[in-house]
């Protein structure tokens, strides 16, 4: 067994649960682009708010507003993205060891 820095699997995987004409979603995804263009590794995925798979996600994470920001399938918020916090929570993801088997 070894360890290696970085992400476990591949790129962090953002869910954006979004609404139509929503300035904090906008502002959600200039911030995610930015941060890919800085060098994170993320995939990025959107949901619209109307539906299913939205409304279920809204329901689950309890979250009033939108957008809701899922990293790794973990809420991260709602509402406006609050940019430094993910950037650090980004930097502690790829810092963070796995543990790989090999022969």
């Amino acid at each position: 067994m070894s360890t290696h820095p970085g992400p476990p699997h591949g790129p962090i995987k953002v869910t954006v649960v979004e609404s139509p004409s929503c300035h904090y979603c906008a502002d959600a995804h200039q911030a995610l682009e930015q941060l890919t263009g800085d060098g994170h590794p993320l995939e990025v995925t959107t949901l619209d708010v109307r539906d299913p798979a939205g409304q279920d996600l809204m329901r689950r994470h309890g979250a009033g507003m939108s957008p809701l920001v899922l990293v790794d399938g973990a809420f991260f918020s709602q509402g406006r993205l609050p940019r430094r916090k993910l950037a650090r929570h980004l930097r502690k993801c790829a810092e963070r060891p796995h543990i790989t088997t090999g022969a």
